[in-house]
Parts: C-alpha cells; sequence; structure tokens
C-alpha cells in the first residue's frame, strides 16, 4: 500500500485528492496546524474524514514538517498548502511571502532531510502568468506575477526546479489554471456568485456586488484537477505541467449561467463595486494543456455549465438547509 502526505488537506484540493488517492487505495496522511479546531467541513462533505490519518505541523515550522513527513513514512508528499486567496495577498504580503513561498522551501528541505527519493509535487497556479505575454499560457510561456500572491508562487515554482536539477528530486510543479467546487471558499468569485444565487432565490439577498466582471478566466473542476497531480507523480521523469480545459469565459457569462440555472436574469441582480475591483488586474487567462493531454493521458470531464450548475445546486441545498 502507498502512503501520500498531503498539506493543506483540510483545502477544496486536499480533500477532492484525498478522496481521490484513497480511491486508489493509498493510505493518506494530511498536515493539520495545531489550532483551537480543525475545520474538516470539506472532508466530511466527501465522507472520508474519518478515513484520513492526521499529522501536527505547520509550513512555518521546517521541524515540525520533518517530524510529519517521517511518522508518515510517505512515498509522495502532494503540497496544497499556502494562504491562496489573491485578494487577501495585497492585505497581508508578508504572511503571503511566508506561507506560500517560503512553506514550499521548508517541504522541500524537509523531503530532502527526511528521504531525498520521496516524490513531491506542488502546486503551482496559472497567477503566475499575469499580465499575459502570450494569448494562450504554455509551460513556455514567461511569468509575470500581478500580485503578492503570485509572486510568492513562483518562488516556490523556481525553488522546486532548482531542487529537482540540484539534488534530483522528484519534485512536480502542476500550473493548474482556476479550478472550482461546491467545495470552493466563500472568497472565490465562482462560489460567491453560486452562493448569492442561492440566497437570492431563498429571499436571503437581493443583490450581488461584484468587481471586474469583464475577467477573462479559464475554469475547470478540481475532481478532475486532482488526478493530473497524481499522474504527475506517476511518470519516470519529474516535470512541469499546465492543467486548464483551453477555454475561457468571463465572470459575466459565469454570473449568467449560474442565475440562468434558477430562472432568474443576472442583470437584475449583479451590482458592480468600484471598491472590489484589484489593485492589479489579471485581465485574461488561459492555458494551453496540449502537453499534459500528450505526456500525461490526462483530459478534463467537466464543462464550465455543469460545473456551475453543481455548486449552484449544492448551495441550494446548504442554504435550504440553514432555514
Amino acid at each position: 500500500m502507498k502512503t501520500a502526505f498531503l498539506t493543506g488537506i483540510t483545502g477544496q484540493d486536499g480533500a477532492y485528492l484525498a478522496k481521490f488517492l484513497l480511491e486508489k487505495g493509498y493510505r493518506v496522511a494530511g498536515l493539520v496546524p495545531r489550532r483551537s479546531t480543525v475545520d474538516r467541513w470539506r472532508l466530511e462533505y466527501l465522507n472520508i474524514a474519518e478515513e484520513v490519518e492526521y499529522k501536527d505541523g505547520d509550513l512555518l515550522d521546517l521541524s515540525s514538517l520533518v517530524r510529519a513527513i517521517k511518522e508518515s513514512k510517505a512515498q509522495e508528499v502532494y503540497h496544497l498548502g499556502a494562504q491562496s486567496f489573491v485578494g487577501s495577498s495585497w492585505e497581508q504580503p508578508i504572511l503571503t511571502a511566508h506561507v506560500t513561498g517560503m512553506g514550499v522551501l521548508h517541504v522541500l528541505e524537509a523531503i530532502r532531510e527526511v528521504d531525498p527519493g520521496i516524490k513531491m509535487y506542488q502546486a503551482s497556479s496559472s497567477e503566475l502568468y499575469g499580465l499575459i505575454q502570450e494569448p494562450r499560457q504554455s509551460e513556455e510561456t514567461p511569468f509575470y506575477p500581478r500580485s503578492p500572491y503570485a509572486v510568492s508562487k513562483l518562488f516556490g515554482y523556481w525553488m522546486t526546479k532548482n531542487y529537482r536539477e540540484s539534488f534530483q528530486m522528484h519534485a512536480c510543479n502542476g500550473i493548474l489554471f482556476n479550478h472550482e467546487s461546491p467545495l470552493r471558499g466563500m472568497e472565490f468569485v465562482t462560489r460567491k456568485v453560486t452562493h448569492a444565487v442561492a440566497r437570492i432565490v431563498h429571499k436571503k439577498q437581493q443583490e450581488l456586488r461584484l468587481g471586474n466582471i469583464q475577467a477573462k478566466r479559464d475554469w475547470g473542476f478540481a475532481g478532475d484537477y486532482v488526478e493530473a497531480m497524481w499522474l504527475m507523480l506517476q511518470q519516470e521523469v519529474p516535470d512541469d505541467f499546465v492543467i486548464a480545459t483551453g477555454k475561457t469565459s468571463t465572470v459575466e457569462e459565469m454570473c449568467r449561467i449560474a442565475f440562468d440555472y434558477v430562472g432568474l436574469n443576472y442583470q437584475d441582480y449583479v451590482v458592480i463595486d468600484p471598491a472590489l475591483y484589484r489593485p492589479a488586474e489579471v485581465d485574461v487567462l488561459l492555458g494551453n494543456p496540449e502537453k499534459a493531454k500528450r505526456e500525461l493521458g490526462w483530459t478534463p470531464k467537466t464543462k464550465l455549465e455543469q460545473l456551475i450548475h453543481m455548486m449552484v445546486e449544492a448551495d441550494l441545498q446548504r442554504v435550504a438547509k440553514m432555514g
């Protein structure tokens, strides 16, 4: 039986990946910071909270990472943990740099100390491309990060490549474009929209305030994307891969799909709030997943309409339960 160790196991990707790996017959252990309470609602939503082992530790504490990885006896480490909300990174740039940037280096160092033969997946981000240098972004497209979050992710990306080349570690970067699900945090625009739609249907909200609804994103389903993470660590030679749908849509179009699903016109409810614009906007992201298709055999299965309908349906049920 293989063992996988996940940082960020209580997040969206961590929960879906844990479920995927358990179904593959893995033993799954996850890093959880010592807090007064650990929020495991996503793992409970997927009915796997009791099937996962939990290891205390923190991305800012190298000694706890060494101990947790050693105790887990993992052959594969998936580093998903981060301060992952772009908007917050301008308000907490130093924290973001420590957690999202230095956290990667701590994980790499911990693996090197415990067993350099452990395979590692690093969760990179399409935000690396920022002010895009090509219409479709591939593994060869130059990066131009536009937020403290993206700059921190860039540090992690290059550290992962550096450790791969310096110490012959099997370390891969997955450059994932936006991936959403019913487990997405409320601070992300897709979930903000689908939750608002559910509240409007249940007469608990009258409007939805958004910033730049002309921003374009390449949105996929997180449940599809975790398979690509696993596939990267099954390859003979470690490499970096763009994971995306290859299609882009505006926030406005995503709103239309969500409101249409419940028979409403989004234009009657969406209010543009200039205060919600980012200091430095990323206008368009569109991934080129050809390498992943060719070398990993990976393709996305879920279309944007299916994804948004799934999220609205889940939020309708949640809001109804809240009464």
